[in-house]
């Protein structure tokens, strides 16, 4: 993205962002009497608590400037305007029309396609296809991703379908299913952007095996594909009513929004799909018209960056105070690092920085008892990032969900306070940054909306150091080898890797 960029004006804003910031959290708070007013957003029944980090009206303003710099408003209309932004693969990224927010083509477009989708939703909820109890969806990464955290964050209650999600090439995974699925009341759900992607081709061809041998007499027709090339779908077998296409500018890791979201919009219904896409389009409108200062996910990509680059911190650790969201961590994984794990910018040349940090997680309070210790008195800085909900997700005794609470604020407290101590193994230094995300209740809408905000945190980001968020040459490498290793030809390989194989085909 470096064509548009005043690389004068960004090298005056790195310089400015390097110099600031030096001073405490404590000294932050007291030196700035209105500083929760200017680094907290509410946003569609969100609340987006910057404070907590060393983020000053200094760097605030530096920021600001490296965005202009940067030209991020204008990319982010071109974003919204469907022009190119995948500048590697000259491509529009057209996530966002999925959400009602884009071109009136592209948005009428996704209008078409969700209007196929749930006719076919409607037709299998009649029985079209026969008595579907249970849905297996196969896919890998953003095809598995995003349907499997929505449909486990909010379909725990939900008695239309038992869901499973199985993206892992390890049969194991699918012997899992099999063993509780009936294969005569399932449907299976094949997502796979081009229709060609081993673990999840290989996986589908397993569980149409499945139900032939335990007699479905036409597996291919409780199959439904899930795919930018309908084509191959129908090339594959699949009847040409039950191919659910999405647009080649939908990325995988942005596609749940899309067809992809197929298994969401069944498992929940389609008031809540609808729900969960009106979410999303609320916080599109926030990041698209708040000014960069007061907007949510521009405030997240100026703290991502300072810790970054100017702290030198390696990774960012993100842990939810909700069971129902034990899965973000690892949608956020592919989400943040596939699309900044880029050591080129968009023009050729290298970053220069540090670019995405190394994102991880867990769910409190187990994490407490397991990976706390290192973040408050360990040897590294690692920003951290606390969501949880107003209203618990069950009817247990309110303690439950009050004890969860105040673990959650107490450790962003705690990191931040820290306490000096005679005994240096019982001090903490404190001064350690983190962010709260605090939801009022978990629903489609809201988590619509907090996708969203990812989203456009990690096209922020981007934007500021120059890079594609929306290619991923990075894993194309490994899926080589992979094939020339499994047709014989290792020769070429280093003498550890030939010894694997060995060992392992003999």
């Amino acid at each position: 993205m470096e064509e548009r960029d005043d690389v004068n004006g960004r090298d005056r804003a790195w310089q400015a962002i390097g110099t600031a910031g030096r001073r405490t959290l404590r000294e932050l708070f007291e030196a700035e009497p209105g500083r929760l007013s200017r680094l907290a957003v509410e946003e569609a029944g969100i609340r987006f608590d910057f404070a907590k980090t060393h983020l000053d009206d200094a760097l605030v303003a530096a920021f600001t400037a490296l965005a202009e710099a940067a030209d991020l408003p204008a990319w982010r209309e071109t974003l919204f305007a469907g022009g190119i932004v995948n500048v590697t693969e000259g491509r529009a990224a057209t996530h966002p029309a999925e959400r009602g927010q884009g071109t009136a083509e592209n948005v009428a477009r996704a209008g078409a396609l969700h209007a196929r989708m749930r006719a076919l939703i409607d037709a299998i909820e009649a029985d079209a296809l026969g008595p579907i109890r249970h849905i297996l969806h196969v896919g890998i990464g953003g095809s598995a991703l995003g349907p499997k955290l929505l449909i486990d964050a909010l379909g725990r209650e939900a008695e239309r379908y038992d869901v499973a999600v199985v993206s892992n090439i390890d049969g194991a995974a699918l012997e899992e299913v099999f063993a509780r699925f009936d294969p005569a009341a399932t449907l299976l759900a094949v997502a796979s952007k081009t229709f060609t992607t081993t673990e999840t081709m290989t996986n589908a061809a397993s569980a149409l095996a499945w139900m032939e041998e335990n007699g479905v007499e036409d597996p291919y027709g409780r199959v439904v594909a899930l795919t930018a090339a309908p084509d191959k779908a129908v090339e594959w077998g699949v009847d040409e009513t039950r191919v659910l296409p999405f647009v080649e500018s939908v990325g995988g890791r942005y596609s749940l929004w899309s067809s992809i979201g197929f298994p969401i919009a069944l498992a929940l219904g389609w008031d809540a799909f609808e729900t969960m896409l009106e979410g999303a389009a609320t916080m599109d409108r926030h990041f698209r018209l708040a000014p960069l200062a007061e907007n949510a996910p521009v405030l997240a990509a100026f703290v991502d960056l300072y810790y970054a680059v100017a702290r030198g911190a390696e990774t960012r650790a993100v842990f939810a105070y909700d069971e129902r969201l034990r899965l973000l961590p690892a949608y956020l994984q592919q989400l943040e690092m596939e699309s900044n794990g880029k050591r080129v910018r968009a023009d050729g040349g290298a970053v220069g920085r540090p670019t995405a940090p190394i994102t991880w997680g867990g769910v409190g309070t187990d994490a407490q008892h397991a990976v706390f210790q290192l973040l408050h008195q360990g040897t590294h800085l690692v920003p951290v990032e606390f969501l949880a909900a107003v209203e618990p997700g069950h009817a247990l005794d309110e303690g439950h969900h009050r004890q969860l609470l105040v673990n959650a604020f107490a450790q962003g407290a705690a990191l931040m306070a820290g306490r000096p101590h005679d005994d240096p193994a019982r001090a903490y230094p404190g001064d350690r940054p983190s962010t709260t995300i605090l939801l009022d209740r978990i629903d489609p809408a809201r988590l619509g909306a907090l996708i969203a905000f990812y989203e456009h945190r990690v096209f922020a980001n981007a934007v500021m150091l120059g890079i594609d968020p929306f290619d991923q040459f990075g894993v194309e490498l490994g899926k080589e080898i992979a094939k020339s290793i499994d047709t014989g030809g290792s020769a070429d390989f280093d003498p550890s890797t030939r010894a694997l194989i060995e060992r392992a085909f003999g």
